[in-house]
């Protein structure tokens, strides 16, 4: 069982955050106390798996998963949620280390996890919606999220969000060891196996706010493995091995 009972763990995947891990770490148990805070950092360069090692000294619910190297955001959270699920939580939170995702929405995942096996923080529902983006990006953001959708036959509005909670028992279902994605596209993956195995999923709106501290990580191979991956998971349908 979870050493401090709480039955909630929060992965957050950090890569050169220290501007910002110390006040997400802030913020999360200022929105709830009812979670457990794992940082999986990818031997960040400027020393944020230090900076989250001192946290974890002063507090007993935040653990920290040190990775030898950049290794992917999707890797990132597969050791995340693996971890999670070792240790006997019955839920497991996802979200960005760089602030575009509040921590004041816990406590409402947390409540729709009661009823839903994944819930999902959308910027594409009524109420949701992005702040500091430019065109271009909100642009790329929408086509890939249509695409997707048409592609993969998937529901939900934002199929490329980041922040989700899921239930243990999907995750278990899921066989995280089946994940191919290494980076963001693990996104679309992770919710596509779910919806192919009856997930009860719902979306509630956030309003995603771009980083203000360090570098996006988001880049055209991201973008290329997005669009791969898509279509891989397609090909495997048709298949019939997903």
């Amino acid at each position: 069982m979870p050493s401090t009972r709480n039955q909630t763990l929060i992965v957050v995947p950090t890569y050169n955050e220290k501007g910002n891990i110390e006040t997400v770490y802030k913020k999360i148990f200022l929105a709830t106390k009812a979670c457990d805070l794992l940082v999986v950092d990818d031997n960040s360069p400027d020393g944020t798996g230090k900076i989250a090692d001192l946290i974890a000294k002063k507090d007993r619910r935040v653990k920290v998963l040190h990775r030898s190297a950049k290794s992917g955001l999707g890797t990132a959270y597969v050791e995340g949620m693996q971890f999670g699920l070792k240790k006997g939580y019955r839920r497991v939170i996802a979200m960005d280390a760089d602030l575009s995702h509040d921590p004041v929405n816990i406590p409402k995942m947390l409540e729709l996890a009661l009823e839903y096996d994944l819930v999902i923080g959308s910027r594409y529902v009524r109420d949701g919606g992005m702040v500091n983006w430019g065109m271009g990006r909100f642009f790329i953001s929408r086509f890939a999220n249509s695409v997707t959708k048409y592609l993969l036959g998937l529901q939900p509005e934002d199929c490329s969000g980041g922040y989700k909670c899921y239930r243990a028992e999907l995750l278990k279902k899921i066989d995280l060891n089946k994940i191919f994605s290494p980076g963001y596209s693990f996104q679309v993956e992770i919710l596509f196996r779910a919806v192919r195995l009856n997930a009860k999923v719902i979306e509630f709106p956030i309003v995603f706010v771009n980083r203000h501290q360090g570098e996006s990580k988001l880049s055209l191979k991201e973008l290329t493995l997005f669009a791969c991956t898509v279509w891989k998971l397609r090909w495997m349908v048709w298949l019939g091995k997903l």
